[in-house]
């Protein structure tokens, strides 16, 4: 719920970009679309788009895991990349080709700190997946567009892996030997498949903005409210109502325990609302 009749906020700052009345309710996020195996050659993928902000999500598997994992582990890894393609901003944004800048590295590890918060790396098994979050129009909201649509590619990207007999329940993996003596991997049944599914990953994962705005409570920041926000906020939270992370920062300004509760309402309904959506997707996916 967003709470009304919040106490005016100290040292208020003045709109920076003209008007921003975007024509949505304070509680009321943008329209939300996805685009299912948008690219054939990664695992799974989709474009995501939220009111304007689109982004391209590819979940891929690697070859092995990574280097600095044990020897023999048994335990698997979820990495993500993000980036903003040069077309995006309404300035080209020049290619990091010298590797990651500052937010782009901040982003990355918040989108990947997300998806591990919604998997069992041990159920998981030794696999190593990887989602790309590219940026293909920016609009406000990025990183948390970015959260939501590689949750939806890595829960397709298990789902496919198990289906393809590659991510298996611990009891039911081959050894060293039993590849060597030919053993064939056994086949689950679909009900073991679902089971298996929501071992390896119990929860699914979304991310939204929200922030105070000319002294009143904003749901799902777009470009010209964010750049008017005294206060933004970016909240990570699972399916099953946990926090992963929450970030909020005074724009020139500073925000009470009221504020910072009342973001916190309108966000929480707000992501409730994403986890919905991703179960309708999720529900009719192979």
């Amino acid at each position: 719920m967003i709470h009304a009749g919040l106490t005016a906020r100290r040292a208020m700052a003045k709109p920076k970009s003209g008007a921003i009345d975007n024509g949505r309710g304070a509680g009321e996020m943008r329209e939300v679309e996805v685009a299912l195996d948008f690219t054939p050659n990664a695992l799974a993928s989709l474009v995501y788009r939220q009111g304007d902000t689109v982004v391209l999500a590819c979940a891929t598997k690697a070859d092995r895991l990574p280097r600095w994992f044990p020897r023999d582990s048994e335990r698997g890894w979820v990495h993500a990349e993000y980036a903003l393609l040069p077309g995006s901003t309404n300035s080209r944004f020049r290619r990091e080709r010298n590797g990651a800048k500052g937010r782009t590295q901040e982003i990355e590890r918040l989108v990947a700190r997300s998806l591990r918060g919604a998997v069992d790396l041990d159920e998981l098994g030794p696999i190593a997946l990887t989602v790309d979050c590219d940026v293909l129009n920016a609009d406000g909201g990025t990183r948390c567009a970015s959260v939501t649509a590689a949750s939806l590619a890595l829960r397709l990207a298990v789902r496919r892996l198990i289906s393809s007999g590659e991510c298996l329940p611990k009891d039911r993996r081959l050894t060293r030997e039993d590849v060597k003596k030919g053993v064939e991997v056994a086949e689950l049944s679909e009900d073991e498949k679902s089971a298996h599914e929501l071992a390896v990953m119990p929860n699914d994962v979304a991310a939204l903005s929200v922030g105070m705005v000319a002294g009143e409570v904003k749901t799902d920041l777009d470009y010209i409210l964010d750049s008017n926000a005294d206060v933004d906020m970016n909240v990570v939270m699972t399916s099953d109502g946990g926090f992963v992370e929450v970030q909020g920062t005074g724009e020139e300004a500073t925000y009470t325990r009221e504020e910072l509760d009342a973001m916190i309402d309108a966000a929480t309904t707000g992501i409730s609302e994403l986890h919905a959506f991703q179960d309708s997707v999720l529900a009719e996916a192979s």
